[in-house]
């Protein structure tokens, strides 16, 4: 079975920092290459970043970069997000997904608030 479990999220407030993470199992993590996404309420998901199967690629968002690296740690099979000078406009539940799929895990909320 397929599990992604996001965790990590909270409330920070403008300018703070966040590191979300995401456990994978059910299938080879390593041989994927893995998105972040997010919704804010009442719209639809909006991709943030993906890194590659390796590491070695990574794209992002032109509203994050500078700003956010995604990062994979391949032997505990886990993907990272570390977010820095937070916004208001970054709140969202982020998700992790593969590439070009659909997130199947719960999310986690991110809230950017003084």
């Amino acid at each position: 079975e397929v599990q992604l479990v996001e965790s990590g999220g909270g409330l920070v407030q403008p300018g703070g920092s966040l590191r979300l993470s995401c456990a994978v199992s059910g299938f080879t993590f390593s041989s994927n290459a893995m998105s972040w996404v997010r919704q804010v309420p009442g719209k639809g998901l909006e991709w943030v970043s993906t890194i590659s199967s390796g590491g070695v690629t990574t794209l992002y968002a032109n509203f994050v970069k500078g700003r956010f690296t995604i990062s994979r740690d391949n032997a505990k099979n886990t993907l990272y997000l570390q977010m820095n000078s937070l916004k208001p406009e970054d709140t969202a539940v982020y998700f992790c997904a593969k590439a070009g799929g659909v997130p199947r895990g719960q999310g986690t909320q991110v809230t950017v608030s003084s």
